[in-house]
């Protein structure tokens, strides 16, 4: 085990021990409390409860007091191994833990852990006592609720988040991130910029996108369809609906029907809204006999789907109910897959460039115990996913067994501007639906082959990209991409005709550009494009317009006085078509 792995295996026994700590303090203070689970979890730790009343900050204040006496009074941790008639008989009067131990295995072993005056049904690791834990050095983050086993049809529990570390130090510099982390969150800015909202009352789950918003979606399509032309792809577009054989053929009314939508009836039959967009694909390609000549295809499409997710995991843009897949899928011979597959990686790789993310780590998934398909495809398909991320010298790690009963994948994750990995990127192996929908090509001996096909979503999703990007550039975006990427700003009416000449020559030159008329004063004009984000803010007065020049004042602060329009504007193309991210 090396320095890191023991790190994180220390701050895990911590944040274990916490919660549990936390219960018993919890369970202290309101005599009937019934508690579920209490694990550690990325950061910190968690844990549900039953209780006659919802929690306050007050109460959390209360609980953290009582946790740091608990801590001081140098409790060992013990474990106990017991029966399943002595774990019934000691947690009687605790349902949850009740329903646990039905659950467990008749040959898994049954422990608990003892500290001070709190026993739970545990496997652990824990540290060695309370001693071990420094009082300063955890903080309880927040009262959720959160149904019991995730079932929107049990109970709703109370679910206290804390966070635990080894030192003060660690806590304040955790906490702090945490609150850079609050104001980038896109869900406040996409308010304040103005970009998008969700209508509760209409849909939950379902993205608006506002003018702003919108502007940025179209700039992030037009670039996304300029770069797949490039790469030789063809663009698709698809029905939002299929009817029920499509789906059934595909496998998703066997595998997937839990996150689809009812059907609707027409003509007497049933059919299906769309959760994803690969069948379809399929239909076009089988709409007639392909040679071997033809591939590889490449077909994309920005194609809008819908998947039922519950409520309680709905997150602004991050976790919807409709979303636009930015999808594409490979059909090629064997012959052409390793090439495929090294190109897709490139070309990811540059996109994810030109938004600005340099930090990439792949994840090789490979075959499961359950499977489909050729053992010989399966290993060529793994070796030329691998070899593809070896000769782009990408950092990864390789999941043994993680692939889909349908095929390996590689995974893509981006680090953002707070050091948070997101997954987007999925190259994922499908030996599946070609033998489902008897895909076929002409060989060069005459016989009739099945093809490989790859699908890939570059981006993840438009709406889960954007979320993403919101909190990466903390709502201030690059030039290439801002809403607004100039604001004139007369500072007085006087000047208004020739703020509206600069803003028209701006245009005229395709920037997208907006001059404030309004009756606020000039350093409200200035703090409101602040506010907004917009990259530059042009100050015309009676020198600028006499000498039919700008100032200029970058949403950085910085400030160029007396500028010609010319030289701006040869400013501003060089950025946007270089998309400089700075």
């Amino acid at each position: 085990m090396d320095k890191k792995e023991k790190r994180e295996e220390k701050l895990l026994r911590i944040r274990h021990s916490t919660s549990h700590v936390m219960a018993q303090a919890v369970m202290e203070m309101f005599q009937d409390a019934k508690i579920a689970i209490g694990p550690a979890i990325e950061n910190g730790f968690y844990y549900d409860f039953e209780l006659p009343r919802s929690l306050t900050s007050e109460d959390l204040e209360k609980i953290e007091k009582h946790m740091k006496e608990i801590i001081k009074g140098n409790h060992r941790f013990v474990k106990k191994v017991i029966s399943r008639e002595e774990a019934r008989e000691l947690f009687k009067d605790q349902p949850y833990k009740l329903e646990l131990i039905e659950e467990l295995p008749e040959d898994e072993e049954i422990s608990t852990y003892t500290q001070d005056t709190f026993t739970d049904l545990c496997r652990g690791p824990h540290v060695e006592s309370t001693e071990e834990l420094n009082p300063d050095a955890f903080k309880l983050l927040s009262v959720a609720g959160a149904y019991w086993k995730g079932d929107e049809k049990r109970q709703m529990l109370q679910r206290i988040y804390g966070t635990a570390w080894e030192s003060p130090k660690e806590l304040r510099t955790y906490l702090n991130h945490l609150k850079e982390v609050e104001k980038r969150d896109h869900r406040r800015l996409g308010k304040e910029l103005d970009l998008f909202s969700i209508h509760e009352e209409a849909g939950a789950g379902l993205i608006y996108w506002h003018p702003r918003g919108g502007r940025i979606r179209s700039i992030i399509e037009d670039f996304w369809r300029q770069e797949h032309f490039r790469n030789g792809y063809d663009l698709l577009y698809t029905p939002h609906i299929g009817k029920s054989w499509l789906w059934k053929t595909s496998g998703h009314l066997d595998f997937y029907s839990e996150n689809m939508y009812s059907p609707m009836e027409i003509d007497k039959v049933d059919y299906y809204i769309k959760p994803m967009n690969c069948p379809f694909h399929i239909l076009i390609y089988k709409s007639r006999m392909r040679s071997y000549r033809e591939l590889p295809l490449r077909w994309a499409e920005l194609g809008t789907v819908y998947r039922y997710e519950r409520s309680g995991v709905l997150h602004g843009l991050l976790r919807v109910r409709g979303f636009t897949q930015d999808d594409a899928h490979i059909i090629c011979t064997p012959d052409q897959i390793e090439e495929e597959i090294l190109e897709v990686l490139r070309f990811s790789l540059n996109i994810w460039d030109a938004f600005g993310f340099k930090e990439i780590k792949a994840y090789l998934a490979t075959k499961p115990e359950k499977s489909v398909g050729k053992d010989e495809d399966w290993e060529r398909a793994i070796g030329s996913l691998k070899k593809a991320i070896e000769r782009e010298g990408i950092s990864y790690v390789t999941d043994e067994g993680g692939g889909a009963f349908y095929g390996p994948k590689i995974d893509l994750k981006i680090r953002d501007a707070l050091g948070r990995e997101w997954q987007m990127t999925t190259i994922q192996f499908d030996f599946n639906l070609p033998e489902r929908f008897d895909m076929k090509f002409v060989d060069h001996d005459g016989k009739e082959k099945r093809p490989y096909m790859v699908h890939r979503a570059l981006l993840g999703s438009l709406e889960r990209f954007f979320g993403v990007l919101i909190e990466h550039f903390g709502g201030a975006f690059p030039l290439w991409l801002a809403p607004v990427q100039v604001k004139v700003i007369p500072i007085a009416e006087n000047f208004y005709d020739y703020a509206k000449s600069v803003e028209e020559k701006l245009r005229g030159e395709g920037f997208r550009t907006e001059a404030d008329l309004s009756d606020n004063r000039l350093n409200a004009k200035i703090r409101n494009a602040q506010n907004e984000k917009i990259p530059y803010m042009i100050i015309l007065g009676e020198k600028e317009e006499r000498d039919k020049l700008v100032s200029l004042r970058l949403r950085s602060g910085e400030k160029k006085n007396l500028v010609a329009i010319e030289s701006l504007i040869e400013e501003l193309h060089e950025k946007v078509d270089n998309k400089v991210i700075t």
